[in-house]
């Protein structure tokens, strides 16, 4: 690793739990928890970590800031001092201080988990990689659901997933699981 990686927490919010809402049937339903090793690991280690949640525009989203689904899931609910960046686009960069704050702290390297796998991850992600960040995307930290293709066809949460991470994996990122990302922690992160 280029450097001590800042993790990034994207979109991790009560109004997912609503599936339907999404398209349904979400895979990976062991993403949050994993999602909240990560950041037990990076709190303990005192490294840097950005919480990003959707602000939703859209009057009727259960992201939206008016309603409870904009509230980040307790098990990776931020403590005091930890950063918030509200978004109301895909990217986490665009039209948000994130990058200033990376910047401003010398961070080269970021970790992404979050919510959903082909949107808002994929699009963070391949802008960090295009903003020349080494990028490392946690698969098994992240989730989507189905999605109806422009012909009616439906595809699984699953596919859309794996095919969301294999358009990223050494392009844009790095794609590994929890288990694999806490051992290369261990081994390149100075104590």
């Amino acid at each position: 690793m280029k450097s001590i990686p800042a993790l990034i927490l994207i979109d991790l919010q009560e109004g997912f739990k609503n599936e339907e809402h999404w398209g349904g049937n979400r895979n990976n339903l062991f993403a949050e928890e994993n999602a909240a090793k990560l950041l037990a690991y990076w709190r303990a280690n005192e490294m840097p970590l950005f919480h990003v949640k959707h602000d939703s525009t859209e009057e009727n989203s259960p992201l939206n800031p008016k309603n409870e689904g904009n509230k980040i899931l307790e098990i990776v609910a931020p403590k005091d001092g930890e950063v918030v960046i509200g978004k109301n686009v895909n990217s986490a960069f665009i039209g948000t201080d994130l990058k200033e704050r990376l910047d401003a702290v010398n961070i080269e390297t970021l970790v992404i988990v979050g919510l959903t796998t082909n949107h808002c991850i994929s699009t963070t992600t391949r802008m960090a990689g295009n903003l020349g960040y080494e990028t490392f995307l946690i698969a098994d930290a992240t989730a989507t659901f189905d999605r109806k293709g422009i012909d009616g066809m439906d595809y699984s949460s699953e596919l859309m997933h794996e095919t969301a991470l294999a358009s990223l994996n050494e392009e844009f990122a790095t794609v590994l699981n929890t288990s694999q990302i806490l051992e290369k922690l261990e081994v390149s992160t100075p104590s």
